[in-house]
């Protein structure tokens, strides 16, 4: 059932009782890593608890549409979970070897040195599966998907990318620059992401590789929180080049692709017969 076949309050309600749910959920999902760096849990304990509160949210997620809904959560096909999420995932790799290249040929960024902690590196991993899974479920499972079936896409694109533009501004280095930043480049792709796609698999990928490859990999801040990171960068030059503290999401060329990406999406998304 569309969201314009019911009134409004009801519409309202379930946007922010969705909301609501699944930021609760959303935190409840984090506990593993705060558990982990807390009280120093193996590596496995870790790992198994990130996948069980990642499936636990899905779980969720797919709950919610049959209660609201009264089908199955359209946007997450299992017969598409791999490739989906595979594309995804190396569509974020990609997109931060380019900007870091940028950064790089520009003289923002050089390799310093190279530090492998496999525990880091492979904790790291499913803890951004967290993050992407939570924050893709919240943001455009609820957010997004609720605004584009009452108003339309366009509605829901600039809604959703500048609510996950400024849920970042309480972060540490944040500034409004950088919200706007995260709501063009990334609140505005993964939203094309998921329209394209139809599925809640191709964001989270896409999610879940940019900030594992920004961080642990490349070494810069993620959104303002820095990481330990297989490789430790020289980073110099100005803030809009480098995103300086707040990392390479705040700078000019993640901001362009992102951008770039996102109206690429658009373009060639499946529209309605």
């Amino acid at each position: 059932m569309k969201r314009t076949d019911t009134p409004f309050w009801k519409w309202l309600l379930l946007f922010i009782g969705g909301c609501l749910l699944f930021t609760f959920v959303y935190g409840f999902s984090s506990l593993p890593s705060v558990l982990g760096e807390e009280y120093g849990m193996p590596l496995w304990l870790q790992a198994f608890m990130c996948v069980a509160t990642s499936a636990f949210v899905l779980v969720m997620y797919a709950l919610w549409w049959k209660w609201t809904e009264k089908r199955r959560a359209a946007d997450l096909p299992m017969r598409r979970l791999a490739a989906d999420t595979g594309l995804g995932f190396g569509i974020g790799l990609l997109f931060f070897i380019v900007v870091t290249g940028v950064i790089a040929l520009l003289g923002g960024y050089r390799v310093g040195s190279v530090h492998w902690d496999w525990n880091s590196l492979i904790s790291s991993l499913f803890m951004f599966l967290v993050v992407a899974i939570g924050e893709e479920v919240l943001f455009r499972g609820i957010v997004f998907r609720m605004i584009d079936d009452r108003w339309g896409t366009l509605v829901a694109l600039v809604v959703s990318a500048l609510i996950f533009g400024f849920v970042h501004i309480t972060n540490d280095n944040a500034t409004v620059w950088s919200s706007l930043a995260i709501a063009v480049e990334a609140g505005l792709l993964l939203g094309a992401a998921y329209k394209w796609s139809g599925t809640l698999w191709l964001p989270i990928g896409i999610h879940w590789s940019w900030n594992y490859f920004q961080g642990p990999v490349f070494g810069f801040a993620v959104s303002g929180n820095d990481t330990t990171s297989l490789i430790q960068p020289v980073i110099q030059g100005s803030d809009w080049l480098t995103g300086g503290s707040f990392g390479a999401e705040a700078s000019i060329p993640a901001f362009v692709l992102g951008l770039a990406l996102a109206i690429v999406f658009l373009l060639f998304r499946k529209r309605p017969a």
